[in-house]
């Protein structure tokens, strides 16, 4: 049964939950959505972990598995993805236009990833997990983590550089000295 002490657990990781379920559906109502199934269907739950880091990973992996069955059930996600691509969100007013245009770029690299490079990702770099809690969550050994996370950096390096993105400060100084 779900008691005070998971409510505890489940506050401190609720943050996390959204940014990997953002990471997963691209959209924040979604992942809104998909953060709130993933807390009914653990609170409904006869047999919840005790432990903080077991419970955690317990969480995530609700939360991926749902993703997995919505996507499943609708077939919609290459129809998705076109939409989120089309439909970039502006820009927020206060980060300096460099922090904006870094942020952007990354985001399109990283869409442009494989989706088992996305998930790794996601979980390491956006939500912080270890390797061996990563491996824990997707259901594979720590060094697949290891490599795919190496390979997926490299990658999304890659992109960026296929991007040539060339931070603000420097195309500017390039335009005053030429």
């Amino acid at each position: 049964m779900f008691d005070r002490d998971h409510h505890e657990h489940l506050g401190q990781i609720k943050s996390r939950l959204f940014g990997y379920a953002y990471a997963l559906t691209r959209d924040a109502e979604q992942a809104a959505d998909l953060v709130q199934d993933c807390m009914v269907r653990g609170m409904s739950s006869r047999n919840v972990p005790r432990e903080a880091r077991a419970f955690r990973a317990w969480m995530f992996t609700i939360l991926r598995n749902l993703w997995i069955d919505q996507m499943r059930s609708s077939r919609r996600e290459r129809e998705t993805c076109a939409e989120i691509e089309h439909s970039q969100a502006d820009p927020p007013a206060t980060p300096p236009e460099e922090v904006v245009v870094n942020r952007l770029a990354v985001r399109q690299a990283f869409l442009r990833l494989s989706k088992d490079h996305r998930d790794v990702l996601a979980l390491v770099d956006i939500a912080g997990f270890s390797y061996e809690e990563a491996a824990e969550i997707l259901q594979v050994p720590k060094g697949t983590i290891m490599s795919r996370v190496s390979r997926a950096r490299s990658m999304l390096s890659q992109i960026l550089g296929e991007m040539q993105v060339i931070p603000l400060s420097r195309a500017r100084q390039g335009m005053r000295n030429g």
